[in-house]
């Protein structure tokens, strides 16, 4: 008769680690999953047979690292959140705890081994897999940064398939169908992509001024906002809340440089814009403008000279290089000169924009046409020193002596 059959206790079968996972490990691992949130088990790897072995053939060694950082990363790949993950494993060993071996027996001194064994391999459990959990997210975070500078420099250069664009800018919410235009900004201190100040700068936007896309990003050092077509009334809300965050913060001592570019449609408009943008904040640099956000509307007429150089570095040449015969130099007539046609030809006004007297005022104007030849109250004459002044702001002049030189070769 059996030990059963005498009412005694049945005998206790000589049990492999895989008939222990037939008898418990897989419930265990079930319960821990949902426990989890309903991750895999699979995740679990072979850690339960560990907490059950006795004998060395489950040590811990840097191949079971490799293998848990291994899970970690299949996790990070999965989606599976660092939290869930470390919840997976940390329930499955207080569940497998009451059903290991070890416990179920009467030798105390092995109690306490397989608790020690327990704690032991959570620890070096937990940390395997975070560190292969963060390594994979790393490099999820460098892959996805390296596919948006990519997308970033396509859509700015103008160069990629248009078609490609439209669809690649569906995963950063733009819709590029419809008409863009580019914010460029620029200090003297660059800006960085990893800079919170850009987190700042899309806060400003997106605060309380209403739900739209913007893709914020940097280039070559400069801040890059490119926005959807807005009404005049928001675009005016943008640009002011936009001028607010650069100024602020480690940046309040710094000059701003903020131009927009003009709307226009589909992905090569916003490279058109960009361009642009560019443009205009190379030529409000050397037109010393203070306007916290200049328009690229606004200095259409300077690229209208611009685009006959040789005929512009002849009228300079021939109107106002005599200014340069002048005590102090072309610059302090040159200066007077603008102030004046600015003012409307108002001399009080000019006077106080430059903060001189009105006599000084009508003093440099009248050495000027002794000069040149050509009198501000004519109006012929007027037209013809307002644009040498401007063509000569657009290039520089009399400060950059070198493109008159060249002109003449």
């Amino acid at each position: 008769m059996s030990a059963q059959r005498r009412g005694g206790k049945p005998p206790r079968p000589e049990c492999s680690v895989a008939v222990v996972r037939q008898d418990w490990t897989l419930e265990v691992a079930r319960s821990a999953a949902a426990d989890a949130g309903g991750v895999d088990l699979e995740l679990l790897g072979d850690f339960l047979d560990r907490l059950a072995a006795d004998g060395p053939e489950h040590d811990w060694d840097r191949h079971t690292n490799a293998a848990f950082a291994a899970l970690g990363t299949r996790a990070a790949e999965q989606g599976v959140a660092l939290r869930a993950l470390v919840d997976l494993y940390l329930s499955a060993a207080w569940r497998a705890w009451p059903q290991l071996p070890a416990v179920i027996g009467e030798d105390t001194p092995a109690v306490r081994a397989a608790g020690q064994r327990v704690l032991r391999a959570c620890d070096d459990v937990v940390a395997a897999l975070a560190e292969g959990y963060t390594s994979a997210r790393r490099a999820v975070v460098r892959r996805e940064e390296a596919m948006r500078r990519e997308f970033v420099d396509d859509l700015l250069a103008g160069t990629a398939d248009p078609a490609g664009l439209l669809v690649r800018a569906q995963s950063y919410d733009l819709q590029l169908a419809g008409p863009h235009t580019v914010l460029l900004a620029r200090s003297a201190v660059p800006f960085q992509e990893a800079s919170p100040l850009l987190g700042q700068v899309s806060a400003a936007l997106t605060g309380p001024l209403g739900a739209f896309e913007a893709l914020i990003t940097t280039r070559d050092g400069e801040l890059v906002i490119v926005l959807p077509a807005l009404s005049p009334q928001i675009l005016d809300a943008v640009l002011a809340a936009a001028h607010l965050a650069l100024a602020s913060g480690d940046r309040r001592t710094e000059k701003v440089w903020m131009v927009l570019g003009r709307p226009h449609p589909g992905p090569s408009g916003v490279a058109r814009s960009f361009s642009e943008a560019r443009d205009t904040l190379a030529l409000a640099a050397r037109l010393r403008l203070s306007e916290p956000v200049v328009r690229a509307e606004e200095l259409l007429v300077y690229q209208v000279l611009l685009r006959d150089r040789a005929a512009l570095c002849d009228l300079i040449e021939t109107v106002l290089t005599p200014l340069r015969r002048a005590r102090g130099g072309a610059e302090p007539l040159l200066a007077t000169l603008e102030a004046y046609l600015d003012s409307g030809g108002n001399t009080t006004r000019t006077a106080q924009r430059l903060h001189l007297s009105v006599r000084a005022i009508t003093y440099r104007l009248h050495r000027i046409a002794t000069l040149t030849g050509l009198h501000v109250g004519n109006p012929a004459h007027r037209y013809t020193l307002h644009t040498a002044v401007l063509g000569a702001r657009a290039l520089g002049w009399p400060d950059n002596t070198e493109v008159l030189a060249d002109f003449r070769q």
